[in-house]
């Protein structure tokens, strides 16, 4: 019953279900994987954020350059603010106890005695860059030479939350925290990094250090536990299918091995056409009877007509 397998239909069938099952298995695996790194990695840069919190401050040059390590470390450098060149970077969203609010942080670029600048969002302001009564509560930066201490990051880039890559700003605000977009503005060489000031000057509020790139629960690693469903839903669809199809085939078999065919179907019924036959037979054998019927009919009204004749000749005479 089951001869129906060893049909090159079935071969492929078999063979495509053999290779597709394993496939899916391990490309849900292999996405399972990454999502567990990403966790792992998420759960590593929570520790060394705590830690670094902890930690003693380390001199700029010792931490560079900027990795999932050495992200949101305690990095320390020296110089003096160039007071011409405080940017604004608007579309800063920042966490508190009553929730997100809309911002902007407060950059400064500081000299130090290398001849670099190292870019220093001292700290961020609710409001709008825009308006002159939000930007005008923006203090000063310290004069003269200071040591600044602050959480090292890495330069931003166009997938970084709240960056404007556009462009199109006003003169004295900054879309994106980068060397890049620094180089054209000032006229000396930056960091690829840049700190945010752990200890705020009043009114500014302390930016918290974003995780590395690649290191979070963004939404790279959800999609990847995603598409760990999706790879194990196909292997199972193959294999539904697979049996859907065999318990056809075998069913249609079994149907056939017992003469069983689909409804509306006798041409191949045994005694189909002989029972055809004998029903025209019959019907002409009917037509013959009818036939007979009218025939005695017709010859017993010619007797009583000729009888009828005979009764009034009789009369007469």
């Amino acid at each position: 019953m089951y001869r129906f397998l060893l049909t090159p239909r079935w071969w492929g069938i078999n063979v495509f279900a053999v290779l597709a099952i394993p496939f899916c298995i391990f490309m849900g695996s292999w996405q399972l994987s990454r999502f567990e790194d990403r966790v792992d990695t998420h759960q590593q840069q929570e520790d060394r954020s705590a830690q670094a919190k902890a930690a003693a401050a380390r001199p700029l040059e010792r931490l560079l350059p900027v990795d999932k390590v050495t992200s949101g470390r305690q990095a320390s450098a020296r110089g003096h603010y160039d007071t011409g060149h405080q940017l604004l970077v608007p579309g800063r969203t920042l966490k508190d106890k009553h929730g997100e609010q809309q911002g902007f942080y407060v950059l400064n670029l500081l000299r130090t005695d290398s001849g670099k600048a190292l870019p220093v969002v001292r700290g961020w302001l609710p409001g709008d860059a825009n308006a002159k009564a939000d930007t005008a509560k923006v203090p000063a930066p310290p004069k003269g030479e200071v040591t600044v201490t602050g959480a090292l990051q890495a330069s931003e880039n166009q997938g970084t939350d709240g960056v404007q890559a556009g462009g199109g700003l006003p003169q004295g605000q900054l879309g994106m925290i980068s060397a890049a977009s620094l180089v054209n503005i000032v006229p000396y060489e930056v960091y690829d990094a840049w700190i945010t000031l752990t200890d705020a000057q009043a009114p500014l509020h302390a930016v918290p250090p974003a995780a590395a790139e690649g290191s979070g629960l963004d939404l790279k690693a959800f999609q990847n536990l995603g598409y760990t469903g999706e790879w194990f839903v196909f292997a199972g669809f193959v294999v539904f299918m697979w049996f859907r199809l065999f318990r056809r085939e075998a069913e249609a078999a079994k149907d056939a091995a017992l003469g069983i065919l689909p409804q509306g179907d006798t041409s191949g019924t045994p005694g189909g056409e002989a029972a055809g036959d004998g029903a025209v037979e019959d019907g002409a054998a009917a037509g013959g009877a009818a036939t007979d019927g009218a025939g005695s009919g017709t010859a017993a009204g010619a007797g009583e007509a000729e009888d009828q004749g005979e009764a009034v000749r009789a009369g007469q005479g």
